[in-house]
């Protein structure tokens, strides 16, 4: 199930200012609708497509822009893959100088091989400055990983990744 606007976000929830959501202030956005359902998520509360609330992508821009203290923002969920189309045109209206985490469920190579003219995936991917992938696993949850949950999950750089057509984590 994928929800495609370019106009409008559904969205569980907004942080404007974090600093455990990656490195620096950041704007957190927590998508709506997830079909991964890890056991122990962080934020069962986002799996249901059905909740959430809509939020005008161009107002939310606005809002991220007006605050020079962020470092970039971060992409949570529920899946932000599942909302590619009004995520990609958000990270067109933001300023440049921002960079982008996006959380996922999903491996860098799933992304790769589901990706297709539909449902944009490709497009999110390379709006993306860093991916934490994988699904969070419960019995391998651990705390002391900079910025994820469980030790399967990676922080990939994905322009080296894209470019040398092999994985490339992000050290942070």
């Amino acid at each position: 199930m994928y929800y495609c606007n370019k106009n409008k976000l559904k969205i569980a929830g907004l942080i404007e200012e974090s600093i455990v959501d990656g490195p620096g202030i950041r704007f957190v956005i927590f998508t709506q609708g997830c079909p991964h359902n890890c056991k122990g998520c962080h934020n069962p509360q986002t799996h249901d497509f059905n909740f959430g609330e809509y939020i005008d992508i161009e107002n939310l821009a606005e809002r991220i822009n007006s605050n020079p203290l962020l470092k970039g923002i971060t992409l949570s969920g529920g899946e932000p893959f599942m909302q590619c189309e009004g995520l990609v045109e958000l990270i067109s209206k933001i300023n440049k100088h921002l960079d982008v985490i996006t959380y996922t469920g999903f491996t860098f190579e799933e992304i790769l091989d589901m990706a297709n003219e539909e449902n944009k995936f490709i497009e999110l991917l390379n709006s993306t400055d860093i991916l934490i992938d994988g699904r969070f696993e419960e019995n391998k949850k651990d705390e002391n990983i900079l910025f994820r949950g469980s030790s399967n999950q990676r922080a990939i750089n994905v322009k080296l990744s894209l470019e040398n057509k092999k994985i490339i984590e992000y050290e942070f």
